[in-house]
């Protein structure tokens, strides 16, 4: 990395030249992936007082409304450890009793009506210590229990008062079981529990795999959950320009090696390299870089390959990583029959999340 301290697309070229990904293989060890259980960075100031609710969506007014609440409910014994378990979630005076009800809330709605903002901006009102409140991804939640055990991630999380699960989505049967079987467990040890997700809770899995035959499953989950509709568009569009057209190799390059901290390499390079990488471990892929340059961008070529795209594109998104890139436009990554398929929420959000870090890297050409 070089150590120039020009400002971004402004300066020199520097002397190491930029990153690269793809010669990067993180690893990341167990009691990282709970620790860093918490909002990204992109979401470390939202409240619910910086939400700005769209007048003509009522129903953004409303969730706020009963967040606020739920939050406000959290307190008491169960919040704030005692009562409930001794020492590491052992020594109970007596089983608990698993509360009448949903025990959490579920937020529903389209791209970009700030489902997440919301779900962080409940972690940061829950009154608990940080490290009794937990907030993950799905995917990254299912790499906690690959990494931990199913035990130990019980043993884990039951000792939180809030888990945080953004963008739930159930993509095979294996998933949908093992969810279902942690969330039960730790909704009888006290966890409330709040989710987002493009998908209602009874819908999760449709159009992917055979979800009538875990309709059990997927009943059991959506009975610990009260759903709250969000409508409205996606923000990251309102008023805001078109995003811009891709630029040339050499731009991109040039802008590589003048950004302090970017990374550059081929696309169809990367998509090879993301497949001998762990997902849950995109994230640390991404440490110290402050832009991502692209090259030679064009549609992904399977399903698989869209899918880890996908997780990518939520890790930089998260860490507000520019990207600049050459070759096709970001809505062209996938196909119409990806588009149209069981995935294709997934790929929308994708496109809108890059979409939004392309237009954040404009910037750096400026100068």
């Amino acid at each position: 990395m070089s150590s120039s301290s020009t400002a971004p697309g402004s300066g020199p070229l520097t002397d190491a030249g930029p990153l690269s990904l793809c010669a990067r293989e993180p690893h990341v060890p167990a009691d990282r992936l709970v620790a860093e259980m918490v909002p990204p960075p992109r979401f470390d100031s939202v409240r619910f007082a910086t939400y700005l609710p769209d007048p003509n969506q009522p129903s953004q007014t409303e969730a706020v409304r009963v967040l606020e609440g739920f939050a406000a409910g959290l307190g008491g014994p169960s919040a704030s450890g005692t009562g409930r378990r001794g020492f590491f979630g052992f020594g109970r005076a007596k089983a608990p009793k698993t509360p009448a009800g949903p025990r959490g809330v579920y937020l529903d709605g389209g791209y970009g009506v700030g489902k997440t903002h919301l779900l962080a901006s409940l972690w940061h009102a829950a009154p608990a210590e940080p490290s009794r409140k937990a907030f993950g991804t799905f995917v990254e939640l299912t790499n906690l229990v690959g990494a931990l055990g199913f035990q130990q991630t019980v043993r884990t999380l039951s000792g939180h008062s809030l888990l945080c699960i953004d963008e739930f989505e159930l993509d095979d049967p294996g998933d949908t079981v093992l969810v279902s079987s942690l969330l039960g467990k730790l909704v009888e040890a006290g966890v409330a529990l709040a989710a987002t997700s493009n998908t209602l809770p009874g819908k999760l899995g449709e159009g992917r795999f055979a979800a009538a035959d875990f309709l059990r499953e997927i009943q059991g989950l959506s009975a610990h959950f009260r759903t709250l509709r969000i409508d409205g568009e996606d923000y990251r569009h309102r008023g805001l320009p078109e995003a811009p057209a891709p630029f040339s190799d050499e731009e991109v390059t040039k802008t590589a090696f003048t950004t302090e901290g970017a990374s550059l390499d081929d696309f169809p390079s990367l998509l090879e390299h993301l497949a001998r990488v762990h997902p849950s471990r995109y994230g640390a892929l991404t440490d110290g870089v402050r832009a991502v340059c692209l090259t030679g961008v064009r549609p992904v070529p399977d399903q698989s390959t869209a899918l880890r795209l996908v997780v990518l594109a939520d890790r930089l998104y998260d860490r507000e990583v520019p990207v600049l890139a050459s070759g096709l436009p970001f809505d062209r990554l996938f196909s119409e029959e990806m588009l149209n398929g069981g995935y294709r929420k997934k790929y929308f959000r994708a496109i809108s999340r890059l979409t939004a870090l392309a237009r954040d890297a404009k910037g750096l050409t400026d100068a």
